[in-house]
């Protein structure tokens, strides 16, 4: 197994990263070996900081760097030695088996969708990304920021690869999926959330529980949360700020802890075909390695045959 990290992404790269990849390496087994894309010339005095034996890693120097606030699809095309677009051209050549970067986000999409490119039957991937429960464990919420703008089919097939996503990462044995929505009543909502009512009540693909509202989204009324990407991107983003507002007054709650975004390191894409995961920008070495684990988990549990299987069939 050869997991793919860009060094280079994030804002405290690549110190950040080659830190988390230090210590994933630590819970990997012999045949799983991390391969650093980036500026090998970097990376080998942090290596040698730390006493690390820089042979464990295998490297793909690079030359090129996409910014934070770069043109991703510009960056992509005019940066053809950059980490992003060399692990992109990798994974497409089957070189790893996944690729994972807290780099610029536009690019990560792109790179995807240009690279290995949505799953045959996947209208759109969506990003994925887990919301803590009040009674223990995690729910999955989606999408949170590939597609703004959605069509009803879109949100039904997010509540397919939520719900494949739920069974083999978070061992659900059949999650429930929930609608995001003003109100619980079947008529609520607007004209997207409606015509997705319907066709989510009437799919077999899924167990639907029907409309939540925000205030369910950490109870355990469903397991896989859907939505178009603005709305799970805003709901995200005030979830995440939960952590924030706790250390600023000073509380210490366990609950609250959970909301650390350095707990789950990064959001899949979830529709494509290999394992592509987003880091938070200002991801620590902490984040960086769970990162790296949540690839290793993705290739280890064969997801993206469990997304082919079903989406092929249809």
């Amino acid at each position: 197994m050869k997991i793919g990290l860009d060094i280079m992404g994030g804002d405290y790269a690549p110190k950040a990263t080659i830190l988390g990849a230090i210590e994933a390496h630590k819970q990997l087994l012999p045949n799983q070996h991390l391969v650093l894309i980036g500026n090998k010339d970097l990376a080998l005095p942090i290596l040698a900081e730390h006493s690390f034996n820089p042979q464990l890693f295998e490297y793909i120097h690079t030359t090129e760097v996409i910014g934070m606030g770069e043109h991703p699809a510009k960056a992509i095309l005019q940066k053809p030695n950059s980490s992003i677009s060399v692990g992109f051209q990798m994974l497409k050549e089957g070189k790893l088996d996944s690729f994972a970067s807290a780099g610029n986000t536009g690019a990560m999409l792109v790179g995807a969708m240009f690279s290995v490119k949505a799953i045959t039957g996947v209208i759109r991937p969506a990003i994925a990304s887990i919301v803590p429960k009040l009674k223990g464990g995690f729910g999955v919420l989606l999408d949170v920021g590939a597609n703004a703008d959605c069509k009803p089919e879109m949100l039904l097939q997010f509540g397919i690869l939520g719900s494949i996503y739920a069974q083999h990462i978070h061992q659900v044995a059949k999650p429930e999926v929930g609608l995001m929505n003003i109100g619980e009543e079947e008529e609520k909502g607007n004209l997207l959330t409606q015509a997705a009512f319907t066709l989510m009540q009437q799919s077999e693909a899924i167990s639907f529980f029907g409309n939540l509202e925000g205030r369910d989204l950490f109870n355990d009324k469903a397991d896989v949360i859907v939505c178009d990407g603005f709305t799970g991107n805003v709901v995200l983003k005030l979830a995440e700020s939960f952590y924030v507002l706790t250390l600023k007054k000073g509380m210490k709650d366990a609950f609250f802890d959970r909301f650390n975004y350095e707990q789950y390191g990064g959001s899949p894409i979830l529709g494509v075909n290999a394992p592509v995961i987003i880091g938070h920008g200002i991801s620590s070495p902490e984040a960086i390695k769970n990162m790296l684990l949540l690839s290793k988990e993705m290739v280890e549990t064969k997801l993206i045959d469990q997304f082919k299987a079903v989406f092929n069939d249809k």
